[in-house]
């Protein structure tokens, strides 16, 4: 009988791939298992990129499973060559330090910690890393790899040409090495990932079945794209970030409440906890009906990630804006004046509304930027502004913005 656990996952469309799919339901219907998710600390902050295994972690700790929430602080300091054409670049002590405590505050917002039987737990890697010598280690794995497994590994196929270096190259190693500690400390028998991980994690349990003669299972989730079909991620500089210090609670809802409309379904039932039968509801409306359904889906992301009052200012925020009114909560941006009035495309770049001047001159001269309710269409336009004021910036009929003149 299928496990209700991977029912719902399935239903919701989590699964892309298992490691053994029978023995992990056989092991789930058995009793209450712990999983891990990893993260490495290369922002100070997850993004809506990594949300789908995040959200099956917590469907997992809702089934009564313990969640391991894993910081790699060790394999941080190598670079995950996964889905790279280039090596990341090294971080110093200081920005692994703030990224960690920024990692550890976006766990927080969708798990339950403590020391109860479902309760999630919080590990870094570096803790037991930092124990082995570079000799210890090789003489505990280093007959455990064998070159070409890892040379099969599609993260290390495609950096050959370009470059992989020997620190990049053992990543994996590491990354095998945690699920064989997790599996010895805290009984862990299942590492959840995304696509591109998949290759990483199958070398812990080939890890664990080698060292104990043990099973150990992996289950990932498709990777998240935008309206573009781009992978989600800091480095694409499309991230939706979940620490509100980067993402304001109103930019987060409106990026679900923009969800292009074939994309709806399917993040109504990835990020929210919103019951079946009622996405099944919400996903067949139909245009202007649509807003319904979006609504929903922003709300009820936001309220994982934020909490319910903040859900609720963004919320009323969009209602206000969209229907011409003051808002409160609306994103702010600080304008350095400089003692010469600025042009309009001084204005929105000092904002930073736009990643380029030509897109900016370009979305002006098209109607597509109103200061406080008037349409600009002169890029080079003189504003009458002063320090100590403000205007309402809005970049075509979604993004609106407050500015201060400092």
């Amino acid at each position: 009988m299928q496990n209700e656990l991977l029912h719902e996952l399935e239903q919701r469309g989590f699964i892309n791939q298992t490691s053994n799919m029978a023995g992990l339901n056989d092991a789930l219907n058995a009793g209450k298992i712990a999983a891990y998710l990893g993260s490495d600390p290369t922002a100070d902050s997850l993004h809506v990129g990594h949300l789908v295994p995040v959200m099956m972690m917590r469907w997992l700790q809702k089934y009564g499973h313990r969640p391991i929430m894993l910081v790699g602080g060790a394999t941080g300091r190598i670079g995950d060559p996964s889905g790279r054409d280039t090596g990341r670049p090294m971080m110093t002590e200081e920005i692994l330090a703030k990224n960690i405590a920024g990692l550890k505050k976006s766990y927080a917002k969708f798990f339950r910690f403590g020391d109860g039987a479902s309760d999630a737990v919080m590990v870094d890697n570096y803790d037991w890393m930092k124990t082995y010598s570079h000799l210890d280690f090789l003489r505990d794995f280093g007959t455990d790899f064998t070159v070409p497994r890892m040379l099969s590994m599609e993260s290390v196929k495609r950096r050959l040409e370009t470059g992989m270096t020997f620190l990049e190259f053992n990543y994996m190693t590491f990354q095998a090495v945690d699920f064989l500690t997790l599996f010895q400390k805290y009984g862990c028998i299942l590492q959840t990932c995304g696509a591109d991980q998949w290759g990483n994690a199958i070398m812990g349990i080939e890890l664990i079945r080698k060292k104990l003669g043990k099973e150990a299972f992996v289950l990932s989730t498709s990777l998240i794209t935008d309206a573009n079909g781009n992978k989600i991620g800091k480095s694409a500089g499309n991230a939706i970030w979940v620490n509100e210090e980067k993402t304001s609670p109103y930019e987060y809802y409106q990026y679900f409440r923009n969800m292009p409309d074939d994309l709806v379904e399917r993040s109504l039932k990835i990020f929210t906890e919103i019951p079946l039968n009622e996405i099944a509801r919400l996903s067949k409306l139909r245009g202007a009906e649509l807003n319904e359904a979006k609504r929903a889906l922003a709300f009820a992301a936001t309220e994982i990630a934020h909490g319910r009052a903040a859900a609720e200012d963004a919320a009323a925020t969009a209602a206000a804006l969209f229907s011409g009114g003051a808002a409160q909560n609306v994103p702010t941006a600080d304008f350095a004046y400089t003692g010469a009035a600025p042009t309009v495309l001084d204005l929105v770049m000092g904002a930073g509304l736009f990643p380029s001047k030509s897109e900016a001159r370009r979305m002006i001269t098209q109607g597509g930027v109103t200061i406080d309710d008037v349409k600009m269409a002169d890029p080079v336009a003189v504003l009458d502004v002063a320090p100590g004021t403000s205007v309402m910036v809005k970049k075509g009929k979604k993004t609106h913005l407050k500015v201060n003149i400092i």
